[in-house]
C-alpha cells in the first residue's frame, strides 16, 4: 500500500511538471501538417475532414517561418507571400512556439511532436491536433 502512495506520488509530480521538447525533436517541425482535430477547453471535439490549406513550417535552429499553402488536385501546393516568423521558446519547462505577425503576437504550447503527430495549445486552451497530409491526385 505504501508502495503505491509513493508511485502515485511521484507519478503526479512527473506529470505536473511541464514538458520541454528536445532540440532534436524540433527538426520534425519542418514540413506539412493537416489539422485533424480541435478539442475545445469544455472538451467537445471538432473534426476537421477536408482543409483547404495547410501549414507549412521551416525551422533552423530555432527560428523559423509558418505559412499556410493550398493543396492542389495534382498534387503540388498554392502559396502566397504571407507568412508568420515563429520561434521555440522554453518557460517554466514547457516549450512553446511564438508567433509574429506585422500585426500581432502570440504563442502556442507545444505539447506533442513525433513524426506523423503534432499537438499544440493556444492560449483559450484549444488544441490542435496535427497529422501529416496524405498527398493526393487527380491525374
Amino acid at each position: 500500500m505504501k508502495k503505491s502512495i509513493v508511485f502515485l506520488f511521484v507519478s503526479f509530480i512527473a506529470l505536473s511538471c511541464g514538458h520541454t521538447v528536445s532540440d532534436a525533436d524540433l527538426a520534425k517541425l519542418n514540413g506539412y501538417w493537416e489539422i485533424e482535430e480541435a478539442i475545445m477547453a469544455d472538451g467537445e471535439a471538432k473534426e476537421y475532414k477536408v482543409n483547404p490549406t495547410i501549414d507549412y513550417f521551416e525551422l533552423k535552429g530555432k527560428e523559423g517561418f509558418r505559412k499556410k499553402v493550398m493543396p492542389q488536385f495534382d498534387g503540388t501546393y498554392r502559396v502566397n507571400d504571407l507568412s508568420e516568423k515563429i520561434a521555440i521558446v522554453n518557460e517554466n519547462g514547457k516549450t512553446y512556439i511564438s508567433y509574429t505577425t506585422e500585426y500581432a503576437k502570440w504563442k502556442e504550447e507545444l505539447l506533442e511532436l513525433d513524426e506523423e503527430h503534432l499537438v499544440v495549445k493556444n492560449q483559450h486552451n484549444i488544441e490542435y491536433h496535427y497529422k501529416k497530409p496524405q498527398p493526393f491526385s487527380v491525374k
